[in-house]
């Protein structure tokens, strides 16, 4: 058996680090900039406190000791004032990092709450093309990633930077040549362990692929879960899972391996400076230099507080390294264009007849190879049509261009004689609509579940509209009746009582147009005589187009259209098809 490689397909970007991503998420912050202003002056503050006490260590060390009768006063003072900075210290931190994680936690919601609001705008196509595994990642994980590097290193890297420049003014203050040794050290650090960030962002790139792969066959499997254990696939899907998770895991590794490289390189550069300063202080004693003791030890104090956020550049690299690679992903589905929107222009439709036209349609789902082409179709106000033929030429395709859930690339269609490019969606799709051959049953009770087809309905208008449908016989199943709780996905529920419940929703939403896309398929023959004899009620009054395989289901329709070779191929009511004796003729004598 050829294996299935889809899941080992990788799309690894090999750009730059791009910046403008950086300062694209850092302009988040402009909401909340007073609160930023609060936590700069806290920095700020905490930064120069924390600077003070190797000042009075050198005064102390050079002008206090040794002991005499007009210096225990002085060096009280000195002490008392190294206990309050210690208090100070040990505060302002903490009300700073409260501050700064406010700050990047709502940032983050605000990217959350963008990026699954423009996932509800985006159109099909985008979903067409990405596995849903994938969609997921960038939304949960990617982000999470996101809000640790905010909170737990980009923001406190701004504060120990503050304090890395800070020190070293102070550091230059009390010895430019202490400094400039130190520094001959620091900078071929930086450049080293900028070469291994770029090595390691090119891994991450991969891992991020490899990651996002392996969580699309998860969820994938999970929602197959019934097909994979009918066909036996468990082993086989085991192999795959396996092969994707060690191409992960192996990957992390070499991350791994690389990322350890920081560590050796910032201690060996960091000591090579430490020890360079203690030989120039050396030799400068040696020379006679009777201060430089204090001067050593404050500098020594100054050298460690630049310690820290030198060697947390280390740390950040690596993790800004995984971030900007997911920034990518997270920015290229947040930049995803919404090709389907309401028009500048878009007009409300209200009180609509009915009539839908349909004038030289030409549409294809992939460049080039046209499903639909100048089609020509019109259709009165409470007339009903019903398309049948071969799978995939483009029967559900003709109803997703009235909704819009695509649209024409070439011809028009339209609602009343509005275009519905030129209609708002939400208007259009409010009279219209859609009974699917699988319906979605969303976690919630069955009332919850039907009031989707209009949210301000009450319970008792909820329970009539199912009653008309016979959707009544669902709720008897269960001792709450339509409070009961249904799970995820309508699990527990028959493909049939899910397609009634389907059913109520259009009931209670009471549109103008319905569109029945194979809905009386996952409904047995009894339950089907029932729907249909609710159904010449349901569309009394209505324009309707109705899918189906069942010729059973479509011959009260007004016309039957025989969708075939990208168009129309034959169009009349049943008699009139079965006296033709042609495509639909035989499609009747095969049933």
């Amino acid at each position: 058996m050829k294996r299935n490689t889809y899941y080992q397909d990788e799309v690894v970007a090999t750009d730059k680090v791009d910046l403008k991503l950086l300062r694209r998420i850092l302009r988040r912050i402009i909401p909340y900039k007073k609160l930023f202003i609060v936590a700069l002056i806290l920095l700020a503050c905490s930064s120069v406190v924390a600077l003070v006490p190797p000042l009075i260590i050198r005064i102390i060390v050079s002008n206090v000791i040794p002991m005499s009768e007009g210096r225990t006063q002085k060096l009280t003072l000195l002490l008392v004032s190294l206990g309050v900075v210690g208090v100070l210290t040990a505060v302002l931190p903490y009300f700073h990092r409260i501050i700064m994680g406010t700050l990047g936690h709502g940032i983050i919601k605000d990217l959350r709450r963008e990026i699954f609001e423009h996932l509800q705008e985006l159109p099909f196509e985008y979903y067409d093309t990405r596995p849903a595994g994938k969609i997921s990642i960038r939304v949960t994980e990617y982000i999470n990633e996101l809000a640790d590097f905010f909170t737990d290193y980009l923001l406190n890297f701004i504060v120990d930077m503050l304090k890395l420049v800070v020190a070293t003014v102070f550091m230059l203050i009390i010895s430019p040549l202490l400094t400039a040794v130190i520094y001959a050290a620091v900078i071929p650090m930086i450049f080293c362990i900028y070469v291994v960030k770029r090595a390691v962002r090119a891994l991450f790139r991969t891992h991020r692929a490899k990651n996002s792969n392996r969580n699309a066959f998860i969820v994938e499997s999970i929602m197959g879960e019934k097909v994979i254990k009918n066909y036996n696939r468990s082993a086989y899907n085991r192999v795959i899972y396996r092969d994707l998770q060690e191409d992960s895991a192996a990957t992390w590794m070499k991350i791994v391996r690389r990322n350890e490289l920081n560590s050796p390189i910032s201690e060996f550069f960091w000591n090579v400076g430490v020890l360079g300063m203690y030989a120039v202080a050396l030799a400068l004693m040696l020379a006679g230099d009777t201060s430089i003791a204090g001067t050593v030890i404050a500098f020594l104090l100054y050298v460690n507080l630049c310690a820290e956020p030198l060697l947390q550049l280390a740390a950040v690299m690596q993790q800004f390294s995984q971030v900007s690679a997911n920034l990518e992903r997270i920015y290229e589905t947040v930049d995803a264009p919404v090709s389907i929107n309401d028009a500048a222009d878009a007009v409300e439709l209200k009180d609509i007849a009915g009539r839908v036209d349909y004038t030289d349609v030409t549409f294809a789902y992939e460049e080039g190879i046209n499903v639909l082409e100048h089609l020509n179709l019109h259709v009165a106000p409470g007339e009903k049509i019903a398309l049948v033929g071969p799978t995939g030429a483009g029967k559900t395709t003709v109803i997703n261009l009235l909704t819009r859930f695509y649209d024409v690339q070439a011809g028009s269609v339209s609602v009343d004689g509005v275009d519905v490019r030129k209609a708002t969606l939400h208007s259009l799709r409010r009279e219209i609509g859609v009974l699917m051959q699988e319906p979605f049953i969303f976690k919630g009770t069955i009332l919850d579940n039907i009031r989707y087809g209009n949210e301000d309905a009450t319970d008792e208008v909820c329970i009539a509209a199912a009653e008309s449908i016979y959707c009544g016989r669902v709720a008897a199943r269960f001792p709450d009746g339509y409070r009961a709780m249904l799970d995820e996905r309508g699990e527990g529920l028959s493909a049939g009582e899910k397609q009634l419940i389907s059913f109520a929703r259009i009931v209670l939403k009471d549109p103008k147009i319905v569109i029945l896309d194979e809905a009386t398929s996952s409904i047995d023959s009894e339950t089907e005589l029932l729907i249909q004899q609710a159904l010449d009620r349901i569309l009394e009054g209505k324009t309707a187009f109705i899918v189906a395989h069942r010729l059973s289901t479509i011959r009260k329709a007004d016309r039957i259209l025989y969708i075939a070779e990208k168009g129309i191929a034959e169009e009349g009511s049943h008699e009139e098809l079965m006296a033709l004796k042609g495509r639909y003729y035989a499609l009747n004598q095969r049933q």
